[in-house]
């Protein structure tokens, strides 16, 4: 019988007073990732039990605004692919991929 492996991901926040995020860092051993800083991250897990998303949202207050503008841009691209090889619906794949080109534009950013 084969033996199953588990895998860990680690999220640690180092918060101020109020709170509010100072340091972000992430290990991922099975990645190669060990105690990486980050400036902002998004984690949306699916609760199927009551049908809904949980989220978590954090940045690190010096996180730069033009960024966090790439950050999101590059979320939204990494969303459409996900949702098309999860999905195959490749007509809404590519309305979601006309919307981040919408996204860049509007936000001035390039491609990324």
């Amino acid at each position: 019988m084969s033996k199953n492996h588990t895998s860990k991901i680690e999220l640690q926040v180092e918060l101020d007073e109020n709170r509010v995020p100072e340091k972000l860092h992430w290990t991922a051993q099975d990645g190669g990732i060990t105690n990486e800083e980050a400036k902002a991250m998004l984690l949306s897990v699916w609760d199927s039990n009551a049908q809904e998303t949980l989220r978590i949202d954090l940045w690190t207050k010096d996180m730069p605004v033009d960024e966090m503008k790439v950050f999101f841009h590059q979320t939204l691209v990494a969303m459409s692919d996900t949702f098309n090889r999860a999905t195959q619906d490749e007509k809404m794949t590519a309305t979601m991929k006309d919307f981040c080109d919408y996204f860049a534009e509007k936000l001035e950013i390039k491609k990324q």
